[in-house]
């Protein structure tokens, strides 16, 4: 049976800070320091997290499915 938890990072170097990703999934991601990290290594796969994926204006955040594909 597959994996059904995502994997979810944030390429510190790539992130702008911009808080997108803090707005949208909060339960997800915080904004320390001026750059975004995730609070959560694997995580139940969520709208809110595909959502996020593809509005990071720095595509810095990486949500991966079980097989290791990037969820868009």
């Amino acid at each position: 049976m597959a994996d059904e938890t995502w994997t979810v990072e944030v390429d510190g170097p790539a992130c702008l800070g911009s808080g997108v990703c803090a707005s949208v999934a909060p339960g997800y991601f915080a904004v320390e320091n001026g750059k975004s990290r995730a609070l959560l290594g694997r995580a139940e796969p969520t709208e809110e997290l595909r959502d996020v994926a593809v509005l990071c204006p720095a595509s810095a955040v990486l949500v991966r499915d079980g097989a290791g594909r990037l969820v868009e």
